[in-house]
């Protein structure tokens, strides 16, 4: 299905409103491609490029053509960056008015304006087909919608059809009241696509286009080239008076699109036809204020609502809220089946008067992924260092309708709430880093790393899986393999461990060394490794205790005190003297001297 919603040019952006009683204050303007943040004429911050996954940046070919800064660069996504990238915007959680501006002009010289998909929030919004109306292409066109963010990131992401590259101009997200267009009976699991938004008897009007204040940064597209029937009986009415019940919770509706209406004179209908896609609910939103001075009293202008030949109301402004106050109702259109809405306004008293009309397309959200499996794949992206060329963007398994990340395969849960991974097949990548712990999901039954550079060893938690077949030969993993993993293989499974840098501890791989584990040494070899450092470390300190420390204490030394020697010299001295007598003596015995002991 194709969403689109063409606003026609010149293309000017208005000034944000005072902010003193709204609430809601977080808003971005990005000009994709921009190099430095500016303040445009009205006052409003646009933030040079950022946000976003990948692609590269170029001027638009004719610059002259597009009188708004915003408008004169782009954001192109080449396929070298994946099929699928994003720009990822941390914000609140909360509701959000979403709007982008896409242009070609022809910005490579090729004349081939591309093919692509858009999502918001994990869900297809807009498709552009080539070749674009040359109007739209040369010029550029804006699309908006209305989307609950529940995770903190406001997630716009863009889809290569065949190898064309995804282009965007310019991207702004405006927080809004969570209550606004009816969500409390709606509620938050539906995107409203704008399929028109006009002000009735006005030119173009709203944020973007002119100073009118609108706070939740609406435009709205004059309704005059929507209107069919006789148009030769369409009046125009226009008021400067205050008009009650505008810029109010929930939908702030701005003034100034109830001081204009249009009208029918001489007893005639007012009809409108907007182009649209079938199969799709849509919610029709009418604005009304009584401004015609000559309406004073209820049942003076009475009308009947027919939306596709079925009248689904009647309608009397003044009975509702009096005049110069503003009145809008909304009706659900089901499963329309037709590619056109047809509104008509037919006169049961007096003549139809209608300022305001609204058509929004309801897309139910796609599924998601599931949060803790987003968290994986991303700890496994940034692990294993996937190249962007893999376009590892965004959601991993959403929007369905898109192929999952490169190597990935979905499929929703039990309950069909959410999107899982079930299969990847990431051989042959280069892929490099180590296996992550949290890739261990219930929900994969099969995974293939083979023929990469993963390093490190296969961590315990990929035995919390489902796995049915492993492959993880052909890289350069170590460390003892968990035995649950490995008995996949003995429970009909299939498992390849071959070619490997050092795994060990399982049938048909080496045994692992003396104290070694499931990812490297064993808690019981770090225990005896530290034990033995404490003993030779023990060691070392006796050594150093005996032969420094207690010498020290005892003053030890190589040198002897000064009276020490002393006495030294005259003990020396003694057994000199007592040498020499004994000498002459025994040379006294030899001349025949007696001796002393012969007596």
């Amino acid at each position: 299905m194709s969403f689109f919603f063409f606003l026609a040019l010149p293309l000017l952006l208005s000034s944000p409103p005072p902010l003193n009683s709204y609430p809601y204050d977080t808003s971005y303007r990005i000009d994709c491609g921009g190099q430095t943040n500016f303040t445009n004429r009205f006052n409003e911050t646009w933030l040079s490029d950022r946000f976003f996954t990948g692609g590269s940046t170029s001027p638009v070919a004719e610059t002259h053509l597009f009188q708004q800064q915003q408008e004169q660069t782009l954001r192109f996504f080449p396929i070298s960056f994946g099929k699928k990238n994003c720009y990822i915007v941390n914000v609140p959680t909360g509701r959000y008015y979403i709007r982008t501006f896409t242009v070609y002009d022809n910005y490579d010289g090729k004349l081939h304006s591309p093919s692509f998909d858009v999502s918001v929030e994990g869900t297809l919004v807009f498709s552009w087909r080539s070749p674009w109306g040359d109007d739209v292409s040369r010029t550029g066109a804006y699309s908006d919608l209305f989307a609950f963010v529940k995770d903190g990131e406001a997630d716009i992401c863009f889809y290569s059809i065949a190898t064309d590259p995804p282009v965007i101009g310019s991207l702004e997200v405006v927080q809004i009241d969570p209550l606004s267009y009816d969500s409390s009976t709606t509620g938050n699991n539906l995107i409203l696509i704008n399929y028109g938004r006009l002000t009735c008897g006005s030119d173009l009007l709203g944020a973007g286009f002119t100073n009118d204040t609108d706070l939740f940064g609406r435009a709205w597209q004059s309704d005059a080239e929507f209107r069919t029937g006789n148009l030769n009986s369409v009046k125009v009415i226009q008021t400067r008076r205050n008009v009650l019940g505008t810029n109010q919770r929930p939908n702030y509706f701005p003034m100034h699109l109830y001081q204009t209406a249009v009208t029918v004179v001489g007893g005639g209908a007012l009809e409108y036809e907007l182009s649209v896609d079938a199969k799709l609910d849509y919610l029709v939103w009418f604005h009304f204020a009584e401004i015609d001075t000559s309406v004073t009293a209820a049942g003076q202008r009475v009308f009947d609502v027919f939306i596709n030949q079925r009248n689904v109301s009647r309608i009397d402004i003044f009975k509702h809220v009096g005049s110069f106050a503003a009145f809008n109702w909304h009706y659900i259109v089901k499963n329309l089946n037709t590619t056109y809405l047809r509104v008509k306004l037919v006169p049961v008293v007096g003549s139809p008067l209608i300022s305001g009309l609204e058509n929004y397309a309801m897309v139910p959200r796609d599924l998601a992924t599931v949060p803790e499996q987003v968290t994986a794949m991303r700890a496994l992206k940034e692990s294993l260092k996937v190249p962007d060329r893999m376009g590892w963007n965004g959601d991993p398994c959403a929007p369905s309708n898109w192929d999952a990340w490169e190597g990935v395969t979905c499929h929703p849960n039990k309950d069909k709430s959410a999107l899982v991974v079930s299969q990847m097949n990431l051989s042959s990548n280069s892929l490099g880093g180590t296996i992550p712990s949290q890739l261990g999901q219930k929900s994969l039954t099969r995974l293939d790393l083979s023929n990469n550079l993963l390093s490190g060893p296969i961590p315990d938690g990929l035995s919390a899986s489902s796995l049915q077949l492993v492959l993880l030969n052909d890289n350069q993993l170590e460390g003892q393999v968990p035995e649950e993993l490995y008995s996949i293989g003995v429970h009909g499974g299939a498992i390849d461990l071959s070619h490997n840098k050092g795994l060990c501890g399982v049938p048909s791989l080496p045994s692992c060394p003396l104290f070694w584990g499931k990812g490297g040494l064993s808690t019981a070899g770090k225990i005896a490794i530290g034990l033995s450092c404490l003993a030779v470390l023990g060691i070392l300190i006796l050594v150093i205790y005996v032969c420094c420390i207690r010498r020290g204490s005892n003053d030890y030394d190589f040198a002897l005190p000064q009276d020490l020697i002393s006495l030294s010299a005259k003990r020396n001295r003694y057994q000199r003297q007592k040498s020499l007598m004994l000498l002459e003596m025994e040379t006294q015995n030899a001349n025949g001297f007696p001796s002393s002991n012969s007596r």
